[in-house]
């Protein structure tokens, strides 16, 4: 069995991407957003950890997670997240997709990648850096013009908190602005 190494930093921050089995857009249904968003509170209370920021795009989701004091494992609230999502996910009547005859003998299910990409966020230049990256996403990926204009993003409450502008990279009222070149970030996130 592989033996992946994880970033061990105790109290850290971590960025972290999740994608859909076969990159299926199962998160543009509202039985999918809801089962997510209660899958995180549920996690919550049982693995307690900040969700720093978030965005939902159909097929993936990218989250900052800032953990307790002394406590390291993403991981476990990684595992914790996608299978209390599946199962409520599937008992809602969501479709999961086909499995190989490997994948069904461990008991996978077709709703989510076996993996995960992590980042470990080293100091504020980078944790910033990653919040962007978050919040722009739709944009990169043609779902929104405009951060603002995607509603399953963090970035509504960080304008709330004055933490961004309103119009932070719109182009909804002027002319077009040059993309944020992310190149690092979205290799990294398995994109």
């Amino acid at each position: 069995m592989p033996n992946y190494r994880r970033a061990f930093q105790p109290g850290g921050t971590f960025f972290l991407t999740l994608v859909t089995e076969r990159r299926a857009p199962i998160f543009a249904a509202h039985k999918a957003r809801t089962a997510l968003r209660n899958s995180l509170d549920h996690c919550r209370k049982f693995h307690p950890f900040e969700l720093d920021a978030l965005v939902l795009l159909p097929d993936h989701l990218h989250l900052l997670m800032t953990l307790p004091d002394g406590d390291s494992d993403f991981s476990r609230r990684i595992t914790y997240l996608k299978s209390g999502f599946t199962r409520s996910f599937l008992a809602a009547g969501g479709v999961e997709q086909p499995c190989s005859a490997s994948r069904v003998r461990q008991r996978a299910r077709g709703v989510w990648q076996k993996r995960f990409w992590e980042h470990t966020i080293r100091d504020q230049t980078d944790r910033n850096r990653h919040v962007d990256y978050i919040h722009y996403n739709p944009v990169k990926h043609g779902y929104a013009d405009c951060p603002h204009a995607w509603a399953h993003s963090s970035i509504h409450r960080f304008v709330a908190q004055g933490l961004y502008e309103e119009d932070w990279y719109c182009q909804c009222r002027g002319p077009a602005v040059a993309p944020i070149p992310f190149d690092e970030i979205a290799k990294s996130a398995g994109e």
